[in-house]
């Protein structure tokens, strides 16, 4: 590696690979040499439906986009591009639809590059031993995982930790040049970055605590930004981000280390726990911060995150839109009876084959019983959610409830030409199929490279 024995410098030119990135801070990043690119692809925020229906967060279009810059940028620097969790799921499909696009790219540039590609899908027979030997265990409120639904997922996919990273680097240094390029399956978010540090002989937990704050990008800058640089030393890590308008401080990186944790100061991932509770946090210049005392506890035992989503049905909506406070006023009752309704004229079909879901946006559309605001807004969104076995079904249920909505009477009511207003035609939105996530749990694996095959390729 290209790193000085004192300092390994990381670029992470955006949170989420295809949500795009300022060039020009980009490059002001490239201009310090940076050892290695590092950016992510994955999240299980955007719902099942990539693992469920095989689809992508983002476009083709912007995957190629963000792609070409990259690649280019490798081509000139000469330094590694990691990327992970490609196209969202990090299934095999999208590894390989990532790989295709980088042909094409260089297809079309007469670019030649040395690629790796991490595979992360989990044979469903494998995990089913595992449940058996009793090796997989819930990771949260989530039931046991049983035998019905391994064989209902579409597919099931594994979070790798550093290691297959570091299997891809170490196998692939005995090509010519190296390892270009690495596009990697499902992968644990700091993965990438951390693999890179640890490589090159750094503190693993000093490693792994900068991968948490960069494999969001400029997240943890004050505003939020896309381009992010980081300087891992032999006692501490720097982070600052690329966009001059932009600093890190230390309550934003402080606060950003406690993204997306169940414990201020545990993060658990692959291969044991990092622990923040001794770590220290301070301003080095306006826009820079300095973090030391990270600690990594290495486990007992090897635990990797299963995903897995199957396909529960097919889903239709109606948006509308209220404004009458008497309505608002009722509008709980109002949608009780809608519903009771509504089922009761389709009282052939079982009442758990289908599900009506109101969204009342304005009143408690986002935290649901959570919410602490007891009083409506002068107007309402109503979003129904119907999901059942097919598409015509959910559409005609949705009808049913969105019409005896519109013309329901109420105590008060004074108008009768429609007690809803809606923005969008067709009245009833049929939204495809219906995915619900039903495996996430943990597995105990004995090896954490095994379950995670790397195939070299050359491409030109």
């Amino acid at each position: 590696m290209a790193s000085s024995n004192d300092e390994i410098r990381i670029l992470t030119p955006s949170g989420m690979l295809g949500y795009g990135f300022p060039l020009d801070h980009f490059r002001l990043g490239l201009a310090q040499k940076p050892h290695a690119i590092t950016i992510d692809s994955g999240s299980t925020d955007s719902g099942p439906q990539k693992l469920g229906l095989g689809e992508m967060t983002c476009a083709r279009d912007a995957y190629m986009k963000d792609l070409e810059v990259l690649l280019e940028a490798q081509r000139e620097a000469r330094i590694p591009l990691l990327i992970s969790s490609a196209g969202g799921d990090g299934s095999n499909l999208h590894v390989d639809a990532f790989r295709n696009m980088i042909a094409e790219i260089s297809r079309k540039k007469g670019w030649r590059f040395r690629l790796a590609k991490i595979y992360a899908d989990i044979d469903k027979g494998l995990i089913a031993r595992e449940l058996k030997a009793g090796r997989v265990e819930p990771l949260g409120p989530v039931p046991p995982l049983a035998p019905g639904d391994i064989e209902a997922a579409t597919v099931i996919v594994a979070q790798m930790g550093a290691e297959p990273f570091l299997k891809a680097l170490d196998e692939g240094a005995d090509g010519p040049g190296g390892v270009d390029v690495i596009v990697a399956g499902r992968a644990y978010d700091p993965a990438p970055t951390s693999a890179m540090a640890i490589r090159a002989g750094f503190d693993p937990a000093l490693a792994w605590h900068m991968g948490k704050i960069m494999e969001c990008g400029a997240l943890c800058a004050e505003p939020v930004g896309r381009n992010i640089m980081g300087y891992l030393r032999r006692d501490h890590f720097e982070v600052e981000p690329l966009n001059p308008a932009e600093r890190c401080t230390t309550m934003s990186v402080a606060a950003h280390t406690l993204y997306e944790k169940t414990h201020p100061f545990l993060l658990a991932g692959p291969g044991g726990t990092l622990d923040l509770s001794n770590c220290k946090y301070e301003q080095v210049t306006d826009r820079r911060v300095r973090v030391s005392g990270s600690r990594f506890d290495p486990g007992k035992r090897y635990t990797i995150k299963l995903e897995g989503a199957r396909v529960a049905g097919w889903r239709s909506i109606f948006i509308a839109g209220a404004r009458d406070p008497i309505f608002i006023g009722q509008v709980d009752a109002i949608l009780d009876r809608v519903i009771a309704g509504t089922r009761a004229y389709f009282s052939e079909l079982p009442e758990e084959s289908y599900r009506i879901i109101p969204h009342i946006y304005g009143k408690n559309g986002v935290m649901g019983d959570l919410e602490p605001v007891k009083v409506p807004a002068h107007e309402l969104c109503i979003i129904l959610e119907v999901e059942a076995p097919t598409q015509a079904l959910a559409t005609a249920i949705c009808g049913k409830a969105r019409t005896s909505l519109l013309h329901a009477p109420y105590p008060g009511r004074i108008a009768t030409a429609g007690n809803i207003a809606s923005p969008f035609t067709p009245l009833e939105v049929p939204l495809g199929q219906a995915c619900e996530f039903n495996v996430y749990h943990l597995m105990t694996v004995d090896s954490p490279t095994a379950l995670f095959p790397v195939r070299y390729e050359e491409i030109s």
